[in-house]
């Protein structure tokens, strides 16, 4: 039985490999570029490729770490794991599609901000997790600080935000996000990581696969395009999804949602540090709200004011 000392011990170590996870997802805007410089490729070929590396890895992990019984999946299960592969592929497909309608700021203003919104609604009505006021509090600092972090200029946004339908692709790339957060909360409950992420993320190769032939599979890319996408594959996916998904297991649905918000933070200092871009004064006071947020929720986690339902309570004593 776990002691509540342990159970702390776990959030907060839960929590840490959710950020961790966001920080290496941070990574994934600067080494695309880089493909981008050194090929004439696009971005499903990429996703593609990034999703088809990692099986590989994560087969080979699963079985050495579970042997036989990496076959053993309810029904139940088999189907959630399949379902998270879909929607992870099915978000970035919505998210590419966007950006052709309301531009790259707008898309990722959209996509990013409503997701952790999308989570908190659904996981509140269907894992029955507490909205606490803290979370609230992380929630709105966490999204201001994006905001200003984008910094998607208000003219911009009027003058784009009539194409419905580009919007609408945006909230439709978070709400594939959203699923994916809670599909892999059942699954951490049940089942290894290395079981959820290998089955899940060969459904959605498949998945971008069938997309990207009908639109143009890019297969040929320069040495350094080969070495970023072994990257894209190994380190950004099987690393940090199997860092997610095990994190999960401890850390409820909505705090999750919020703590990836590192994620672009970290793709706007890399994108400083390494590609030059400029910074303005409202980056830094949006990272900085940013990390307020990751702040409130480490302190919510320590605490355990999120442990409420009976499952999660029933997962603490056994």
């Amino acid at each position: 039985m776990k002691t509540h000392v342990d159970a702390h011990k776990g959030d907060r170590f839960g929590l840490l490999m959710v950020m961790f996870a966001a920080i290496l997802w941070g990574t994934v805007g600067v080494v695309v570029q880089t493909i981008y410089t050194q090929s004439a490729t696009n971005p499903l070929s990429i996703g593609f490729f990034r999703l088809a590396i990692s099986v590989p890895v994560l087969f080979l992990a699963c079985v050495r770490t579970l042997g036989w019984k990496m076959f053993q999946i309810a029904k139940r299960d088999l189907a959630l794991m399949v379902l998270t592969g879909v929607m992870t592929a099915f978000s970035q497909v919505c998210y590419f599609a966007s950006i052709s309608y309301i531009g790259v700021a707008a898309a990722t203003l959209i996509a990013i901000c409503t997701a952790p919104i999308w989570v908190a609604l659904l996981a509140s009505l269907l894992l029955r997790e507490r909205f606490t006021l803290a979370i609230l509090l992380a929630l709105m600092c966490a999204v201001g600080g994006t905001i200003l972090l984008v910094d998607v200029q208000t003219s911009q946004i009027t003058v784009q935000a009539h194409t419905v339908f580009g919007v609408f692709l945006a909230l439709s790339s978070a709400l594939g996000y959203s699923s994916f957060t809670l599909c892999s909360r059942f699954l951490a409950r049940r089942n290894h990581p290395l079981q959820s992420l290998t089955v899940g993320l060969l459904a959605g190769a498949i998945f971008l696969l069938a997309i990207a032939l009908s639109s143009g599979l890019v297969i040929q890319y320069s040495f350094i395009g080969w070495i970023s996408l072994l990257y894209l594959g190994t380190v950004t996916t099987a690393l940090a999804y199997l860092l997610y998904f095990s994190g999960m297991r401890h850390t409820p649905a909505t705090i999750a949602s919020i703590a990836t918000l590192l994620e672009p933070l970290t793709s706007t200092i890399l994108a400083w540090w390494l590609l030059g871009e400029k910074l303005n004064s409202l980056s830094f006071v949006g990272g900085i709200l940013l990390l307020i947020a990751i702040a409130i929720l480490y302190r919510e986690n320590r605490h355990g004011n999120h442990r409420n339902s009976p499952e999660e309570l029933k997962d603490q004593q056994s």
